[in-house]
């Protein structure tokens, strides 16, 4: 199972996962929703099927598609309604039609930033505005979110935004099938927890809980508490309760802040007790320490009151005391929470952080998967419409036409003496836009010097190959570039077949000096013939950063150095995506600098096998399948 719930168990995690579908049953607007990260198969389809019969019936259901329109999103112009009407006729959108009940977004981990920010600024206002064809209208809409989550790898996830508002984050990967099986709660239940939500009541001590858990394992957004306070509220109604209690804190913990926790909470360790006898001690030597010289004589007849007046200090001093005591705020049992956490956070937690925050850093550039987005043109995925005449590659879209042309058709009919119902002129013409991934190139640049070779040589080697394998089942090309002794070479051209890369890698021999600088020129060639091809060039550069041979030839480690710089910014001006692998067994400066200068990303491996160089490098560029 994946870190998300790493349950000592696969039956305790199903049966909070059928918890959660009861929980967002019961408020869906205030649970959010529930991102549900699971491949397509029985498993999901049971869980899907049991959010579904816990509804009561007359909710609304809906679907939105990864391609669904603004127009049907949000609402529009309902073209034919207005044709037949002679006015403007507004249609409701998905999100306004599902007000007070669940939508079901599907491949959520693809959906297009844009939909995702428009589908957020609905369920923060809790209302959908409608400002477009000529409309301006709003419509009330609070419901809860299903998004299924299909990624197979750990950067394939929704956008970050959408996230945060989806309360709880479930994962069913890996649960069999015949631990799916039915909810312990029933469509009656979740009725009755909704006639009692309105009268539960949380503690001000279990809410200040939640959020000082939530601050503990490292969430900044305040959603999170919030989210698991009507959550715990919930599954307070849920069993019959009309106040929150720690069981129902413990739950929304694991549903609600495991998932999103980005540090492990230290244990707290108790102090040694120490026997009464030492103890006691240790005071009265630390009092005779503290006590102050005795004051001077005085008279007899002043003591009496000096003594009265040291018995009323020390009255007064017990009974600021005491005030002390009774206006001190009781400690916050954040334990309560991070109790609940520890019992089910993966030991590994920070190392998939690490990765995961270096996938999502450069999902905005994923080589390997997809090149860069090239717009226009009549070939790809429709990105929008815009005005414009067809012709030219440029498709007439016909629907957006009429739905331009609509609202002035009155207008128009009037100053018309032809008679025709749809009057429509040259600017009312809408053509698609459609945007489609280029090609990409991973270039390997391997160093194969003496140096490289007797230290990291044959796991590079490894690793290049598994690399290679992931480029061929992608169908992106992948080139190899090799230097040592005296220059580098292009061992591999670009190309598709995994058998020709292999042989490359086959005949690749080690020994000799370094010409880093020779090897980075070579590779810097390469891409630009890459990008004159129209596709994606993404540079990986294997080395241990030590040059020691000029571009010339000739010995020289300073110059050999200073020329590797030099060709490295070079990359950087180019705007190349690239990545610098250090493969020395102690990594040195040499290589952090050269990958500052190169702009490229950089990842010492002084301990790693092919596999590890091959996972490291595919999350931090994106390489993965």
């Amino acid at each position: 199972m994946s870190a998300a719930l790493d349950y000592n168990s696969a039956e305790s995690a199903w049966e909070d996962a059928a918890t959660a579908a009861a929980l967002l049953a019961i408020d869906p607007p205030g649970v959010g929703g529930v991102c549900l990260r699971s491949l397509p198969g029985p498993v999901r389809d049971r869980w899907v099927q049991i959010a579904r019969e816990l509804l009561p019936a007359e909710t609304p259901w809906r679907r939105i598609p990864i391609n669904i329109s603004d127009s049907r999103l949000l609402g529009g112009l309902d073209l034919t309604a207005t044709l037949r009407s002679g006015r403007p006729v507004v249609e409701r959108g998905v999100l306004a039609e599902v007000d007070g009940g669940v939508a079901v977004l599907a491949m959520a981990e693809r959906i297009a930033p844009a939909t995702a920010g428009k589908l957020g600024a609905v369920l923060d206002n809790g209302e959908v505005r409608l400002e477009r064809d000529g409309l301006a209208e709003r419509m009330t809409s609070r419901f809860g979110v299903i998004a299924l989550d299909e990624g197979a790898e750990e950067d394939e996830r929704p956008v970050g935004p959408l996230r945060d508002r989806l309360g709880c984050h479930l994962d069913l990967n890996g649960i069999p099938v015949h631990v799916a099986g039915g909810c312990e709660y029933t469509a009656d239940d979740v009725a009755a927890a909704r006639d009692r939500l309105d009268q539960v009541h949380c503690s001000d001590e279990l809410a200040e809980a939640l959020c000082a858990g939530g601050l503990a394992l490292g969430i900044g957004s305040l959603r999170a508490p919030l989210q698991a306070l009507r959550a715990a509220r919930a599954a307070a109604a849920l069993a019959g309760r009309t106040e929150v209690t720690q069981e129902d804190v413990a739950l929304a913990t694991r549903l609600i802040l495991v998932p999103r926790a980005t540090r492990i909470p230290e244990m707290q360790q108790p102090e040694e007790e120490q026997p009464e006898e030492q103890q006691e001690t240790q005071e009265t030597e630390q009092q005779e320490q503290e006590e102050p010289p005795p004051p001077p004589e005085q008279e007899d007849d002043e003591r009496p009151d000096e003594e009265d007046g040291g018995e009323q200090d020390e009255d007064d001093q017990g009974q600021d005391e005491d005030e002390d005591e009774e206006q001190a705020p009781a400690e916050i049992p954040a334990e309560l929470v991070l109790d609940a956490a520890r019992a089910v956070l993966p030991d590994n937690l920070l190392q998939q952080m690490k990765i995961r925050e270096l996938a999502q850093r450069n999902r905005s550039q994923t080589p390997g998967r997809a090149g860069a987005l090239q717009q226009g043109g009549g070939r790809g995925r429709p990105a929008g419409v815009r005005a414009g005449n067809p012709g030219g590659g440029a498709r007439l879209n016909v629907v957006e036409t009429l739905r331009t042309a609509a609202p002035w058709q009155p207008l128009r009919r009037e100053h018309d003496q032809t008679g025709r119902r749809v009057i429509v002129r040259p600017e009312d013409f809408r053509v698609t836009r459609f945007k489609q991934r280029s090609q990409t190139t991973t270039i390997f640049a391997v160093d194969a010097s003496g140096s490289s070779a007797m230290h990291r040589l044959s796991e590079a080697k490894g690793a290049v190959e598994l690399l290679l394998a992931e480029c061929y089942v992608r169908r992106d090309e992948v080139a190899l570039v090799a230097f040592r002794g005296r220059g580098a070479e292009v061992l591999l051209p670009p190309t598709r077949s995994l058998t020709r890369a292999k042989k490359g890698l086959a005949g690749l021999p080690g020994g000799g000096g370094t010409p880093l600088a020779a090897g980075i020129d070579t590779a810097r060639q390469l891409t630009g013939e890459v990008r004159r091809k129209g596709a994606t060039p993404v540079l990986i550069l294997l080395t241990d950063g030590r040059a020691n041979v000029t571009r010339e030839g000739l010995g020289g480690r300073d110059k050999a150095q200073q020329e590797a710089t030099e060709a490295a910014r070079a990359i950087r001006v180019m705007g190349i995506r690239a990545l610098v692998v250090d493969t020395s067994p102690r990594p040195r400066p040499m290589g952090r600098e050269l990958a500052e200068a190169m702009g490229a990303d950089y990842l010492p491996l002084p301990r790693a096998d092919a596999s590890s160089i091959s996972s490291a490098v595919q999350a931090v560029t994106g390489t993965g399948r």
